[in-house]
């Protein structure tokens, strides 16, 4: 039996799951497994082994490796907002390139390629703001009160 290839995930999905991971170790200073913190969301080691390195890759967490390694948030969960992660992950890239590819090099196209771009850098602006007004330790602290 051939075995197929794991797919990457989708930005949306590694934004969640890079969120909630936080959210988890920010409520405990201890370092964590990859394989712990894949446990806690129901999710593969393998795959947020890949998130976890793009968030230590912008400085967001400290990583260890080897049989005592792990990860732990480098900086207080109230100093990282959710626009921090976006832009570790480049989450907004997909739905831009996405705009943009859609045109041609016809006179059509061309047109619409420049006003694509003006919103796609709108959009992008309007998506930061909005996640620049929350953070880790937000997230966490709701997630405690709706779990009481």
């Amino acid at each position: 039996m051939k075995k197929s290839k794991q797919s990457p995930p989708s930005n949306n999905k590694a934004f969640g799951l890079a969120l909630q991971a936080l959210a988890v170790m920010s409520m405990n200073p201890n370092r964590f497994a990859s394989s712990n913190i894949a446990n806690h969301l129901c999710s593969e080691a393998s795959l947020m082994r890949r998130i976890m390195a793009k968030l230590a890759h912008e400085h967001i967490l400290e990583v260890r490796e080897g049989r005592d390694g792990g990860y732990w948030i480098k900086k207080p969960p109230e100093s990282i907002t959710f626009a921090d992660v976006y832009t570790a992950l480049q989450v907004g890239e997909s739905l831009c390139s996405g705009l943009l590819d859609s045109t041609g090099d016809h006179p059509l196209g061309l047109q619409m390629n420049d006003v694509f771009a003006d919103m796609a850098e709108e959009l992008q602006q309007g998506i930061l703001d909005v996640l620049k007004k929350r953070t880790i330790a937000d997230l966490a602290n709701e997630a405690i009160i709706k779990s009481n």
